[in-house]
This record gives C-alpha cells, sequence and structure tokens, in this order.
C-alpha cells in the first residue's frame, strides 16, 4: 500500500522516513520527491508498504506527528489521474462537440 507524506522538512531523507514507518512494519521503499534541476527536496514524499493493516496503523499515529521539526501529513497515496488533460480537451469543445482548432493552425 502507498503512502503520501506531506510537509516535510527539507532535511528529511529517505532513510529518515524509512526508519519512521518500520516501527510499524515492513517497508518495501521510501522516497523523498527532489526538484529535478537543484536536486533540493520538494517536501513530499512516498513509502511504500506491503501489509495494509501495518499501513493503517502507521498512517493513524503519524498523521500531524512531527518530523525533523516539521508537522507531517500522513495519507494513503491516491493514483496519479491527468484530470488536467482531461479539462482541458473539454475547454475546447465548442457547443457541437467539435474540437476548437484555435492556435493549432487551422480554422
Amino acid at each position: 500500500m502507498n503512502v503520501f507524506i506531506g510537509n516535510l522538512s527539507f532535511n528529511v531523507t529517505e532513510d529518515d522516513l524509512r526508519q519512521a514507518f518500520e516501527a510499524f512494519g515492513q517497508v518495501a521503499s521510501a522516497k523523498v520527491i527532489k526538484d529535478k534541476q537543484s536536486g533540493q527536496s520538494k517536501g513530499f514524499g512516498f513509502v511504500e508498504m506491503p501489509i495494509q493493516a501495518e499501513t493503517h496503523s502507521a498512517i493513524e499515529v503519524l498523521n500531524g506527528k512531527s518530523l525533523k521539526g516539521r508537522t507531517i501529513t500522513v495519507n494513503e497515496a491516491r493514483a496519479h489521474t491527468d484530470d488536467r488533460r482531461d479539462k482541458d480537451r473539454n475547454r475546447r469543445r465548442d457547443r457541437d462537440g467539435e474540437e476548437d482548432r484555435r492556435g493549432r493552425g487551422r480554422y
């Protein structure tokens, strides 16, 4: 089960995340999301735990707790969707259901 951890201190490492969650059970992976150019943490990460009961226990206990001086948010991770693309596509449709071609070189 995948867990989202938000409001992380920029000093939190993947090992810090792993240690915090290993107190509740087996951790398959821990990842701090970093900016591609600067390499600095974006302030959130993910932990994967294979046993659902252990995952729920970790979420209940760690949500709202302090980790390296910051109160973290811990939730079950939601599947990533491309909602923005769908919304943009729907905006480009006119009343008749045809796509608006403005800005695409054809009118």
